[in-house]
């Protein structure tokens, strides 16, 4: 029997959520399984991995192989090189000292990294935000000058038509009172 540490589909349509396990490689995908090790959600930016690191580890220390995708988050979550530490020690080739001390300096080095990342995308979004006002005030202050200047031309127009209301006005005022002059004369 061959076992396998692999990963079991969940979660919505377009939202999927995985489940790494331990299971016999005859055994369906999201079917029967011997152990379940943690979990994997590629939806969070960076991905989230829950693993208990001492059961893949000693998993991999009796023979299960890691399909591609859990071997990749085997190594980054540190499990395959505390594994290659480990067989360094049984060998002799290195002390229990030396390979814990290896072990902090990478797994240092690795949080290092996952908080630039988490930083750097965050500082992106603040940014992205900012562009995004930005560009939005500058669209709200064009529709602005737009309406300022739409309201200056109906306001121009509605003046002249006054003042030619007003010019009619008084020319038909004219007129009446010459029209009714007029009018006792021929009577």
């Amino acid at each position: 029997m061959s076992v396998k540490i692999r990963l079991a589909r969940h979660g919505k349509k377009n939202a999927a959520f995985f489940h790494i396990l331990v299971t016999d490689s005859r055994s369906p995908r999201d079917g029967r399984y011997i152990e379940q090790i943690g979990t994997y959600n590629p939806n969070t930016n960076p991905a989230s991995i829950v693993l208990n690191s001492e059961r893949a580890l000693y998993w991999l220390g009796v023979g299960a192989q890691p399909s591609d995708t859990c071997r990749r988050i085997l190594s980054y979550e540190g499990v395959l090189l505390k594994k290659h530490l480990a067989g360094g020690v049984a060998k002799g080739a290195i002390s229990e000292a030396v390979a814990e001390q290896r072990w902090n300096a990478w797994k240092a080095e690795r949080d290092a990294k996952i908080e630039a990342k988490k930083q750097g995308i965050s500082r992106k979004s603040v940014e992205d935000r900012r562009a995004g006002q930005a560009a939005e005030a500058k669209v709200n202050e064009e529709r602005a000058e737009a309406i300022a200047k739409r309201k200056a031309e109906e306001a121009a127009a509605a003046e002249e038509a006054r003042k030619a209301a007003e010019a009619e006005a008084a020319a038909a005022a004219a007129q009446a009172e010459e029209a009714p002059a007029e009018t006792p004369a021929e009577a």
